[in-house]
């Protein structure tokens, strides 16, 4: 994981300027703390933070062609970097080791319209010189974070972060997944095209076994690396099968051969938290060399303002469960890793949250999931890459792999809908794919584990803890008069408020603030699916455990004996016959989990 900025069409080409960019460029080095790099063109710079996780001897950027005449600045990991280059072997001399050198020869034999062919993560700009015109470029899904904005001098900025380019645009915003910008013709448009896109229902039937080798080659491509590396390990379903097919398959690895068969996990949490017991499990189960860190609410509290910095939200959930990800990160850091495998996206794709149990229709269900992937980049995605790289450590995420997108968005939905009638709970069709008697991935009643959210499964005292603190520091005369001081995406409670107050003081500008998405949600729900419930729309808390069906109900759900009716109530009709809530204890949360941000892109062209 690198830090990327350019600045392009300067009208100031002084010294004062490149030490400007320069400076900017170094709020960007928790991102990459290995080398840095800058190219400067008159009034066109590119600068580099870099994180060596590939090639670490010979991969500084930026990066050049033959006669350095296109310039490359990247931050990403293009998988199959191996089999372009050999499909450019006789036509382009490769000066670095470099997985993103592979971006030159691309763009010299396709122009702009390669960025489909790369297989990975990335956020890139290329500057050609010979035509004095430039394109970015960001991955499909938003899993490296780009930012893009517009200075008083008319040049463009672009930064993995906004923290490089807040203080000298006019304007920035969110540079959208799956787009590339060209400067040719002013304006972005979209380069990922999936059939999914559109929200169309697909047809395609659920077959077990391709999907589960869709997502072991999706972790065995994401082995590539040059550096030790891990896996973060909570207990749940989705990081304990990345851990159980990296520990099958590494052994088949090169990063096997240079850094042995033993697989490093690691997991965070309060003394006594359900992820702790359930990872050790695992770790047990599997045999990794199981590393378990501790946190007290009062160290979180003390981290808010620093996970606001990186993160550059405001958002409760993502706050929430960045905190103690980003502890975790500097402990993984500390031992000399430089790069983790995480299970993120698994739920968004195949409706793993809670109140999927409540979709009234697979035609409902199915377009929540493609809002959900849509959004990954305002969440989830942003969680994870920022509060690690926070200190200089990479998250891989499998499940977001572009062929397993495809798979599993092309399965028809009535597979993935929760049916306790047949046994199927949340995510059954991955249980199901990994189910396997003769060579069983997990144990049994881990692979049916309930979907935690990540915030909670650290400990429950964790959330606890925050709400009691932020009562504290906000009075009730402030929450009264927060509209009046935040009329854009007002707080709703005194949490929202305690983050919103941090946030405006490190990012003071309108635009900063309209990067971060807003609205109603139900344990990590898009604003529409909470008009699946009428009770939902009655509460401010986002905790999935406020969930109806949480817990009390997870065991009759794998046997197939809940139920869940169109009130927001479950109901155990096993032997203990338990009712888990009814409507009134059904909650919503309105602090903008997964709403749609407000964007200020139109027809594809950056606003004026």
């Amino acid at each position: 994981m690198c830090g990327i900025l350019a600045v392009l069409g300067c009208a100031d080409w002084s010294q004062a300027r490149r030490a400007r960019v320069l400076s900017c460029s170094r709020r960007l080095k928790h991102r990459g703390p290995d080398w840095s790099g800058l190219y400067q063109c008159e009034g066109n710079f590119l600068a580099q933070q870099r994180l060596a996780v590939v090639s670490p001897l010979s991969g500084d950027q930026p990066l050049y062609n033959e006669d350095r005449t296109v310039i490359v600045v990247a931050n990403g990991e293009i998988y199959n970097h191996r089999k372009i280059r050999k499909q450019f072997a006789s036509k382009h001399t490769f000066s670095t080791g470099s997985d993103c050198e592979v971006i030159i020869p691309l763009y010299e034999e396709y122009g702009e319209n390669f960025v489909d062919m790369l297989d990975g993560v990335f956020a890139f700009v290329l500057y050609d010189t010979r035509t004095k015109t430039y394109m970015a470029a960001r991955d499909a899904i938003g899993v490296n974070p780009l930012y893009i904005g517009k200075g008083s001098d008319g040049a463009i900025w672009i930064s993995s972060e906004m923290k490089a380019l807040n203080e000298d645009c006019v304007k920035f915003e969110i540079f959208p997944p799956g787009h590339l910008y060209s400067s040719a013709a002013g304006r972005l448009r979209r380069w990922y095209n999936p059939h999914w896109f559109a929200e169309n229902v697909p047809a395609t039937p659920y077959r077990p076994l391709v999907l589960r080798e869709a997502f072991e080659k999706a972790v065995i491509k994401r082995l590539m690396t040059d550096v030790p590396f891990g896996v973060l390990l909570s207990g749940g379903l989705d990081s304990s099968l990345v851990a159980s097919v990296t520990k099958r398959h590494l052994i088949e690895t090169e990063a096997a051969e240079k850094f042995g068969t033993e697989l490093h996990s690691f997991v965070v949490g309060l003394e006594g938290s359900p992820d702790l017991k359930a990872a050790r499990e695992v770790a047990d189960y599997l045999g990794t060399i199981h590393h378990e860190f501790h946190f007290t609410v009062q160290d979180g509290i003390d981290a808010i303002e620093e996970v606001i910095y990186h993160d550059e939200t405001y958002d409760v959930t993502t706050i929430r469960a960045s905190t103690p990800m980003f502890l975790m990160a500097r402990k993984i850091k500390a031992l000399g890793v430089k790069m983790v495998l995480s299970g993120e996206g698994s739920d968004e794709l195949l409706g793993g949250y809670l109140y999927f149990h409540f979709a009234p229709n697979k035609e409902e269900f199915h377009k929540e999931t493609c809002r959900k992937v849509k959004a990954l980049h305002q969440y989830d995605c942003l969680r994870a890459n920022k509060a690690t790289s926070a200190w200089g450590l990479e998250v891989r995420v499998p499940f977001l792999d572009k062929e397993f997108i495809n798979v599993a968005m092309s399965m028809d939905p009535e597979w993935k809908l929760y049916n306790p009638d047949l046994g199927r709970i949340e995510k059954w069709v991955l249980r199901k794919a990994f189910d396997d008697e003769e060579q069983p991935y997990l144990p049994k009643h881990i692979l049916y584990r309930q979907k935690e959210q990540f915030s909670d499964g650290v400990g429950y005292n964790w959330i606890d803890g925050l709400k009691a603190f932020t009562e504290q520091q906000i009075s009730d005369e402030m929450m009264q008069n927060a509209a009046k001081l935040y009329p854009h995406n007002t707080p709703i409670n005194k949490e929202a408020y305690y983050y919103r107050m941090i946030f405006e003081r490190l990012f003071p500008q309108e635009p900063a603030r309209e990067t971060v998405p807003w609205g109603p949600s139900i344990a990590c729900s898009t604003p529409a699916a909470i008009e699946w419930v009428e009770q939902w729309k009655a509460s401010n808390d986002p905790s999935g455990r406020l969930i109806a069906s949480h817990n009390s109900v997870s065991a009759n759900h794998a046997n197939g004996h809940g139920n869940a009716n169109g009130n927001g109530v479950v109901v155990a009709n096993g032997t203990n016959g338990v009712v888990v809530a009814n409507g009134t204890n059904v909650v919503m949360v309105a602090n903008g989990t997964n709403g749609a941000a407000a964007n200020r892109i139109t027809n594809g062209k950056m606003e004026e």
